[in-house]
């Protein structure tokens, strides 16, 4: 698990948290394969997120990162 400390999900946060996420993201490459190999397999991944802002969340900027790789 990657916690996003500071964020708080405060919107004007976002782009911050965002690329700090990303960074640690790079560091999780068994992890990212894994995802990637189970859409591959089963055809969807569902990511779970327990934030109540829909457009500001970990889940959200774990999809851009694994639609940017």
């Amino acid at each position: 698990m990657i916690r996003g400390r500071g964020f708080s999900h405060d919107s004007q946060k976002w782009q911050g948290f965002k690329k700090r996420y990303e960074n640690k993201l790079k560091d999780k490459q068994e992890v990212l394969h894994k995802i990637k190999q189970a859409e591959k397999e089963k055809g969807t991944v569902t990511l779970l997120y327990s934030a109540r802002d829909e457009e500001h969340n970990q889940a959200v900027a774990l999809l851009a990162f694994l639609q940017k790789t």
